[in-house]
């Protein structure tokens, strides 16, 4: 049903799409193929960044993307034109990101062996290395230290460029919650990474 590779490259269709992507969903909620392989090639991209960053794992993003579309096609038909098809896809994105991370924490409890880092490590005991890589890892175990709420919400508010309304919309709670969801993450990275700016 999908092309080959769907999360590598760029997508198409970008600067038309906005005109004519109406057409294609009502096509695809038909049960046309061509019509919503389009709509892959335009979203998978945005998708798949996503999806990496709320797993921090190349193969993982990959499995979600893929699983997120076979679920959208499903449930085409029930979408709402008057809704951001964009949004929608988020939505379906994240959820099946938080079922993928949901899974493989249940799984490291069965683990014998040690994880490659614990999520729950304070940043102080984290050896400090003036390294691109050693603070790339450290921010990612900060972001994954994070709630499921607060971590969605900040990446889709500061890497996807999200409004707040829209972040509530994705993730089904109320602007209030949102904003303060925002609030934590940012103040918990903050702490997190302090080590890595101070002196």
């Amino acid at each position: 049903m999908f092309p080959a590779n769907l999360t590598r490259g760029s997508p198409v269709y970008t600067s038309e799409m906005g005109q004519t992507e109406q057409k294609i969903i009502r096509k695809a909620a038909a049960g046309d193929r061509t019509a919503f392989r389009e709509l892959v090639l335009e979203h998978s991209h945005a998708m798949f960044r996503l999806a990496w960053r709320l797993t921090s794992d190349e193969s993982a993003a990959e499995d979600v993307v893929q699983e997120a579309f076979i679920k959208a096609w499903r449930n085409i038909g029930r979408f709402r034109m008057e809704s951001s098809f964009k949004s929608w896809l988020h939505r379906i994105t994240v959820n099946t990101a938080m079922d993928y991370l949901r899974k493989q924490s249940r799984r490291k409890q069965f683990e014998i062996e040690e994880p490659e880092w614990d999520p729950g490590l304070k940043s102080a005991e984290i050896p400090r290395h003036d390294t691109q890589i050693d603070i790339r890892k450290q921010t990612e175990a900060a972001m994954m230290d994070l709630s499921e709420i607060e971590r969605s919400a900040l990446m889709l508010k500061h890497f996807e460029g999200h409004s707040i309304n829209e972040i509530a919309q994705i993730l089904e709670i109320t602007t209030g919650a949102c904003k303060q969801a925002i609030f934590r993450a940012v103040k918990k990275m903050r702490i997190a990474l302090r080590p890595l700016v101070t002196t």
